[in-house]
């Protein structure tokens, strides 16, 4: 057990006095017709007495113990450790395709808001890319910035600048916005249906896989995920996935959470306040103090 102001502690020698004198005083005699007669003195019944003369003494040593702030430590717990995740979305114009009921970029705005359900508590980011890589979310725990990004960055309404496929500079871009994150894990979800108009060799993978990042990559639509994207999956420590259809893309990031699953780590004990059994205390020897105030008390007569 801990104080918050163990130097209050000195003040116990108060109650420390009080207790000696009780025990050790005489007292002034007072001599009555009964003294002289053959009845013993009531040796018990005066250590009963200053016994309950001890009580209020005591109620002092639990006060001055209460006004040291005692302290504990809580029990260790377990808290979620955060994971900083970064959707990567590609906004080209073959992402206008169609898909389901929508476009290949309608499916994957909604398989994301489907995926954040699985999450909660994790950091979301979301960046958009084509030749040129926007961050339109930043790093952030409130997943209503990314549930109403859909909107503002269709394919069909974006700048002609945005209508390549540049995956090699996208993940660069996402790096650099995780790595200021010194907190969690981090993770990339790549979502496109194409090839990478750049370059994405093993440095690339080796500098991703270095800052503790893992890819996992979705190519959406048809046909086989291109093998450069299968390689810096596979060297980051991620996976790629090929979905033909919508319930196979929810099935995907589904996967994915699955694969990545929230870790949990112990907190170390912290400090707090222990009043409570010290005012139990208190208050019960402060209570027997007033009820041996009745009868068990020396009298001037």
């Amino acid at each position: 057990m801990s104080f918050s102001y163990p130097w209050m502690l000195f003040l116990l020698l108060i109650p420390a006095v009080i207790f000696a004198w009780i025990w050790r005083r005489n007292g002034r005699h007072v001599v009555l017709p009964l003294d002289h007669s053959g009845h013993q003195g009531g040796r018990w019944l005066g250590r009963l007495v200053n016994a309950a003369n001890c009580f209020p003494a005591l109620a002092l040593a639990v006060v001055i113990i209460v006004l040291s702030g005692p302290l504990q430590l809580s029990e260790p717990k377990t808290k979620r450790r955060l994971t900083n995740i970064e959707f990567c979305v590609d906004i080209s114009g073959s992402m206008t395709a169609p898909f389901g009921d929508g476009s290949r970029y309608d499916a994957s705005m909604k398989a994301i808001n489907d995926f954040l359900d699985y999450r909660e508590g994790d950091a979301f980011g979301l960046t958009f890319f084509g030749n040129n890589v926007l961050h339109w979310v930043p790093l952030t725990s409130d997943t209503s910035a990314v549930r109403c990004s859909p909107p503002f960055m269709r394919p069909e309404n974006v700048p002609p600048w945005f209508g390549g496929t540049m995956i090699g500079k996208a993940l660069r871009a996402c790096q650099k916005v995780l790595v200021e994150r010194e907190e969690g894990d981090r993770m990339i979800v790549l979502i496109s249906d194409g090839s990478s108009g750049d370059t994405l060799d093993d440095e690339l993978a080796r500098k991703l896989r270095q800052d503790n990042i893992a890819v996992y990559a979705i190519h959406i639509g048809s046909g086989d995920a291109p093998a450069e994207i299968i390689n810096i999956t596979s060297l980051t420590g991620g996976d790629v996935f090929v979905s033909g259809d919508v319930e196979g893309l929810k099935g995907i990031l589904k996967r994915i959470d699955e694969m990545k699953q929230t870790k949990l780590e112990k907190t170390s004990s912290e400090t707090m306040d222990n009043y409570t059994p010290w005012c139990i205390l208190g208050l019960s020897v402060f209570g027997i103090s007033l009820l041996t105030s009745l009868g068990l008390r020396y009298t001037p007569w």
